[in-house]
């Protein structure tokens, strides 16, 4: 920011040069500390003061050396995601086996291929596996089991538990009436519409 500021000139009252008088001097200097004041307490980087055949000019310090270059900043190379976590031994090129248009969908991770059922004796319908998973007949690995052959159970009464996805599914007995069948094995897996129970009303 300039300022420049010109005070009245004094009437010359001859064509030669005059000699400023003391008082004159100690004004100017005066009038020169507030200006400094001045520069150094506003906005201000350059202020022009013509009197008379004299000119002024204050500039303050940081408008005399020419502007710092900023020092580099390090701006890091943009790497893809995955990039990121590649090994360090040199690896084939991607581009050596192209990917097909259509590749097929990961299989689902499933447990172990499922035992096979036991076949039932009974003419009674067996309650059967709602999903794929784990069979447990017991709640914990030491625990005595849900049910046994021979025991009588509730209809919703927890018999066994699948467990699917880290997740373990309480299976509940669809009727009331006897346990006379156990089909699954305790820690096999089991898959859709395999046969459990056989519950007879």
């Amino acid at each position: 920011m300039k300022s420049k500021a010109a005070l009245p000139k004094e009437d010359d009252k001859s064509t030669g040069n005059t000699i400023p008088d003391v008082a004159a001097i100690s004004a100017f200097m005066t009038q020169v500390s507030d200006l400094v004041k001045l520069v150094d307490s506003r906005d201000i980087t350059e202020l022009q003061l013509k009197q008379s055949d004299c000119e002024l000019i204050i500039r303050k310090k940081e408008a005399l050396q020419p502007p710092e270059q900023a020092p580099p900043v390090f701006m890091p190379q943009y790497m893809p995601h995955h990039a990121m976590f590649q090994t360090p031994f040199p690896a084939a090129a991607p581009t050596a086996s192209p990917a097909p248009s259509n590749p097929a969908p990961p299989p689902l991770a499933l447990p172990s291929a499922a035992s096979p059922a036991k076949t039932s004796s009974s003419s009674h319908p067996p309650l059967k596996c709602p999903m794929a998973g784990t069979f447990y007949r017991s709640p914990a690995p030491g625990e005595p089991p849900f049910v046994k052959v021979g025991d009588k159970v509730q209809k919703g009464q927890v018999i066994c538990i699948i467990e699917a996805m880290k997740l373990m599914n309480e299976i509940e007995a669809d009727q009331s009436g006897t346990i006379t069948e156990i089909l699954a094995e305790d820690g096999k897996a089991v898959s859709v519409d395999m046969p459990l129970f056989v519950i007879v009303p």
